[in-house]
């Protein structure tokens, strides 16, 4: 007897059905056919399982914000830079955790259980920093929450932000996070990258750092931490958000960008929702789309994941929480349209977004934690192109969410 079994289920490079057994937090079994029963049992109606989605960049601090105190009319990075630093002055840990605790709920009705959330540590108090520290911990048994100390106005731009960031570590953030293009000189930039690798290494944390999200062919950054990942050798617990500016590089420089890179990879993280919508503000036509070289970086082998920055703040007032949205907009904007391509895009969602956060326990493996989705379509193509919320979402082998099975039908006259 399982505790769960869910059956008829297809599976990502399988063309046979499987049924999933769950016990416990765990997966049991997988098989064809599951001999015996479960408590529970649910038909999957030869419907894609997969691993969860992953949520490689969010910003909870900021989410459900918008208009407080004023809408983003030029739509702009900078202006929503302006705004939050009007708003984050009233923030409350109970306004951030309250907001932060809907965006959640939302999102693990999408199927997204993994979440690397960027917060803001130049505000002095740092309460939207324990705030979501303290809701990492309460959350833990439905969703895992990664905090990114991220310095919104730069490590040197004031003198205490430094030690902010710093602080914020100490005090249990997962991952150190910059902003070297917002530095007040090239030179600050250049410091400030190294210095989140030095940090990185004195309190064993990942990166993240948001690099190059600016048109400016100029803002090459991003070369400066593929320079600290070779010198170090820590690519695979490195990340660069954004990297805007890497779209706009002439071919020269990005081809011999992409040879460092096959030294020591890093992980691209592209947020093409925001990214589509904030970069080019400037430009008249053509216009430019704004976006990193997902398509290329994924041609080179490097591990590019997605994510959907904001919902509903200073920067973005749409988003769902959908991560397939965000699939489908990278299909679009990257020009990845042939099956595998469109794949992959899944993969970035998914895969690829484990990888970037460096999570052990994932995937559709006997003996892993029973984290999975069941999709309202038969393969990733159709849940890309469909968009619909899952049909099941498992969570540490329990079901947190369900929704009808997909009837799309047409009725004229």
């Amino acid at each position: 007897m399982y505790d769960l079994i869910l059956r008829r289920c297809r599976l990502q490079g399988r063309t046979e059905l499987h049924d999933i057994a769950i016990e416990g937090a765990r997966i049991a079994a997988i098989a064809a056919v599951v001999d015996g029963q479960g408590a529970s049992e649910i038909d999957c109606g030869e419907n894609l399982a997969s691993a969860p989605f992953v949520e490689s960049h969010i910003h909870l601090d900021s989410a459900l914000s918008a208009g407080q105190p004023r809408f983003n009319e030029s739509g702009t990075l900078f202006e929503g830079i302006q705004i939050w630093g009007e708003r984050k002055g009233s923030l409350t840990r109970e306004d951030v955790q309250a907001r932060a605790l809907k965006a959640l709920e939302l999102m693990a009705a999408h199927g997204v259980l993994f979440v690397r959330t960027h917060v803001d540590v130049t505000e002095p108090r740092l309460i939207a920093l324990d705030a979501l520290l303290e809701l990492r911990d309460q959350v833990r048994d439905w969703t895992t929450v990664q905090v990114v100390a991220f310095p919104q106005d730069g490590i040197y731009s004031r003198p205490e932000n430094e030690g902010l960031l710093e602080e914020a570590l100490r005090r249990g953030a997962d991952v150190v996070g910059g902003i070297p293009h917002y530095e007040l000189t090239r030179e600050d930039g250049v410091r400030s990258v190294v210095r989140v690798f030095e940090l990185a290494e004195k309190y064993d944390r990942l990166i993240d750092i948001h690099c190059d999200e600016v048109d400016d062919e100029q803002s090459r950054f991003v070369e400066v931490m593929v320079a600290e990942a070779i010198k170090r050798g820590n690519g695979a617990r490195v990340a660069a958000s954004h990297t805007t500016a890497f779209g706009s590089y002439n071919d020269a420089y990005a081809y011999k960008l992409m040879g460092f890179l096959r030294r020591e990879p890093i992980n691209f993280i592209a947020n093409p929702l925001i990214n589509i919508t904030l970069q080019g503000r400037m430009d008249t036509y053509p216009k430019r789309r704004g976006l990193t070289r997902v398509k290329e970086l994924w041609q080179n082998g490097v591990n590019v994941s997605l994510g959907q920055d904001c919902i509903y703040d200073p920067w973005y007032i749409l988003g769902t929480g959908n991560m397939l949205d965000v699939a489908h907009m990278t299909v679009h904007v990257a020009q990845m349209t042939g099956l595998q391509e469109i794949d992959a895009c899944f993969d970035m969602v998914t895969v690829n977004g484990a990888r970037t956060l460096q999570i052990d326990d994932y995937g559709l493996e006997v003996g892993k934690t029973a984290n999975i989705v069941v999709h309202n379509a038969p393969d990733a193509f159709s849940a890309i192109r469909f968009r619909q919320p899952p049909r099941v979402v498992v969570s540490r082998g329990r079901v947190i969410a369900e929704s009808p099975a997909a009837q799309p039908s047409l009725t004229i006259g």
